[in-house]
């Protein structure tokens, strides 16, 4: 029998640009689970310039992965919040075999187990025309985008009017480095979690490459209503 959303710990995987905050967002809210972000975490640890801060961003700049030990630190503590006693959904962790073993090792401490891995595809093209397209306000850090959601002033936020940068993980080297360590190093994480038979395949092309559209794909292929 299926647990009731509220129980669920899941795992979304993707390559960098699939979507994979978008659609952890709606299944969190849709089936009331804590969403866990470790861009998110390691953003404001940069930002904040944390010890944990300072370490990453030297990786991340690079387009390389933050190393497991760090990562799966950050999780062990992260997932022990009460807020996550009802279920959460894990975004951009795990990313190598060996941060889904030590995820395993985690939740086996606790008697607990992964229940899903939604993994999202879509082809390298778009995923470079997606993440290179992204612009930041360096200052409220609103999000835009140059060709689907562009502010209304080229270069100017639209909320607070100071300029927008591309953040060195969007630059289209950064982005192809980016793609070549996903496929070498979180890709394996597939087969992986098939052989335990939890593995939700989505691929995205140009007959549902809508947030929407994608989601109810999710939501059907885990037999959720």
């Amino acid at each position: 029998m299926m647990k009731t959303g509220k129980q669920m710990k899941i795992v979304i995987i993707g390559p960098p640009g699939a979507g994979k905050g978008t659609q952890a967002k709606i299944i969190s809210e849709r089936l009331g689970l804590f969403h866990i972000s470790t861009g998110d975490i390691f953003r404001k640890a940069i930002k904040d310039q944390t010890p944990v801060g300072v370490e990453a961003k030297k990786y991340i700049d690079k387009g390389a992965l933050v190393p497991d030990e760090i990562t799966a630190g950050i999780i062990k503590d992260r997932i022990a919040y009460k807020d996550c006693d009802e279920g959460y959904i894990l975004d951009g962790f795990p990313r190598t075999i060996g941060q889904a073993r030590a995820l395993d090792n985690i939740l086996a401490d606790k008697g607990e187990t992964i229940d899903y891995v939604i993994n999202i595809s879509l082809d390298e093209d778009t995923l470079i025309k997606r993440m290179g397209g992204r612009r930041i306000c360096d200052s409220c850090g609103a999000l835009y985008h140059i060709d689907d959601y562009p502010p209304k002033k080229d270069g100017e936020c639209d909320k607070c009017g100071a300029a927008l940068s591309q953040r060195e993980d969007d630059k289209e080297d950064t982005i192809r480095r980016r793609l070549t360590v996903y496929k070498e190093q979180t890709l394996p994480i597939i087969s992986y979690y098939k052989d335990k038979g939890i593995v939700v395949e989505v691929l995205v092309d140009k007959d549902n490459d809508v947030k929407e559209l994608v989601t109810e794909v999710i939501f059907k292929a885990m037999g959720v209503s």
